[in-house]
């Protein structure tokens, strides 16, 4: 274990609280451990390991991330969320492997979502001349976790959101009967509503979405 995670390790065993991890493992359905320390907490005892002085040199990030993920406990992963966020302006074209290796691994909506919206959403504005292949390679992967990603990486680019793409992602994936991606295109559309609701209402309109989709794409309007 690289002395880094060493040290989150002996800072989260510090708060480890059994009540708590037991209602946290029921929540994400028994497929992980937890320390049982809530976000609010987790963030306050972990801030100096985000900070500049301590946190590991760029570089670094790729190999302490992966070590996060073959840990037990969640709060590893959330950590590492909090540690990506942390290079946003030192990003290159090949991290976005990493964020890959992230979804696809421990995956559950509590890790993709925010991979999806906090570090791909800013990721492809760096570099977009990357996006219309990397959603149609996640599309045909198979793998619902990078298609959900396909779906709600631009939820929170606004009036820069581009339609056509996530039009055609929707499409693509439309006919599935799996929740999780029934749930993001009625997320994706439903986001997109506080910005152009026009666009939205002429599209539900004009498409036969999921119930579950079409219900959560309205529930604005």
């Amino acid at each position: 274990m690289s002395p880094y995670v060493e040290e989150l390790q002996q800072t989260l065993q510090e708060y480890a609280n059994a009540s708590i991890a037991q209602q946290q493992k029921a929540y994400l359905k028994d497929l992980f451990e937890h320390y049982g320390i809530k976000a609010p907490v987790r963030r306050s005892i972990t801030k100096y390991l985000l900070t500049k002085e301590a946190r590991p040199f760029k570089e670094e990030l790729d190999t302490i991330v992966k070590e996060l993920w073959t840990l037990d406990q969640r709060e590893f992963q959330h950590f590492g969320l909090d540690l990506c966020d942390k290079y946003k302006r030192q990003w290159v074209k090949s991290d976005l492997s990493l964020f890959e290796h992230m979804v696809v691994h421990k995956s559950w909506w509590d890790t993709v979502d925010f991979i999806a919206v906090n570090l791909m959403g800013p990721y492809f504005k760096q570099f977009p001349e990357l996006i219309e292949t990397k959603m149609e390679e996640w599309i045909q992967s198979q793998n619902l976790w990078l298609q959900r990603c396909t779906l709600i990486f631009q939820l929170k680019y606004k009036k820069d959101t581009n339609t056509a793409l996530l039009s055609r992602c929707i499409l693509q994936l439309n006919h599935t009967k799996e929740f999780f991606l029934n749930k993001a295109i009625g997320w994706a559309l439903r986001e997109y509503s506080k910005t152009n609701p026009k666009w939205v209402m002429e599209f539900t309109d004009q498409q036969q979405l999921h119930p579950l989709s079409k219900r959560e794409a309205l529930r604005l309007m």
